[in-house]
């Protein structure tokens, strides 16, 4: 079955001097053309190739090799070409722009800027895009407790976290407790899965589990106590949490883990009001 907005492996079943039809095994009763000018180099009947399929200009099922940057359900940041009067048109590798409708959008937005974008089928049968990515993800991942994964962050909310699609697909969040540092939408990021919601969708932490990233705190408080010239004018004991977060990008309790593996391994000392690190 030819499925427009995924990418198929279809078979050549008849050539034309405009290009070739492509289908499933030998039947011609669904097939889709791929024009002439994408058509490789010898290129033979029952050969098997890899396309896009979409709509053309003329809202002709079409295929095409090139390479698009969203296919069906996924979501991934895109450019803003024009904005016109029936919504805005997004760049997304294709001959053919990609249409954001006005109701598919979660504000203004302005040629040139980009946004997450999901793809999905309109009500006429049409590819578009839309800005409300959390209704397009799905709670099925494949993902288990400790694996790793990547995603793309498509929203930042002050109260809960970081909004990430796994895959460009999978409904995950970065809650506001385990966020330690500054993320921008449209980021990449690499994280752990900490949990799985009964609904199906991720929680996921930036940071390794405790006994892996522990030297990683360590170097970084190592960093920032050169910054101090070698002096924090505060304790694992004494300093806030806040301060703690801003300065280090760290929890309380990964802090004071870091400052007693530092303290084990000879590289600082602790006073009653201070860290001090211990001269080379």
């Amino acid at each position: 079955m030819i499925e427009v907005g995924r990418k198929q492996t279809l078979q050549v079943i008849n050539r034309t001097d405009f290009g070739v039809y492509l289908g499933e095994g030998e039947t011609e009763e669904e097939k889709v053309l791929l024009p002439i000018k994408q058509v490789p180099e010898g290129i033979q009947i029952g050969d098997e190739l890899t396309v896009f399929i979409y709509r053309d200009s003329k809202d002709r099922i079409i295929a095409t090799t090139r390479e698009p940057l969203l296919v069906l359900g996924e979501t991934a940041m895109m450019t803003v070409k024009e904005v016109t009067p029936i919504g805005a048109f997004l760049d997304w590798g294709l001959e053919k722009d990609l249409l954001l409708p006005y109701k598919e959008q979660k504000h203004p937005v302005a040629p040139g800027e980009r946004y997450p974008i999901c793809l999905y089928i309109d009500r006429s049968g049409r590819l578009c895009g839309t800005m409300k990515v959390y209704d397009c993800l799905q709670t099925n991942a494949p993902y288990q407790k400790d694996d790793e994964v990547k995603g793309l962050v498509y929203e930042l909310h002050d109260k809960i976290g970081a909004f990430v699609a796994v895959d460009g697909k999978y409904h995950s969040v970065i809650p506001k407790k385990a966020l330690f540092e500054e993320l921008f939408i449209g980021q990449i990021v690499t994280a752990r899965v900490v949990g799985i919601r009964p609904d199906g969708k991720l929680n996921l932490s930036l940071r390794k589990k405790s006994y892996q990233q522990i030297d990683e705190d360590a170097d970084q408080i190592l960093k920032i106590l050169e910054q101090y010239h070698g002096v924090l004018p505060f304790t694992d004991k004494s300093v806030d949490a806040q301060r703690i977060k801003e300065e280090f990008h760290l929890s309380k309790n990964a802090f004071k883990r870091a400052v007693g593996r530092l303290l084990k391994n000879g590289k600082i000392k602790i006073t009653d009001t201070e860290i001090r690190e211990v001269e080379k």
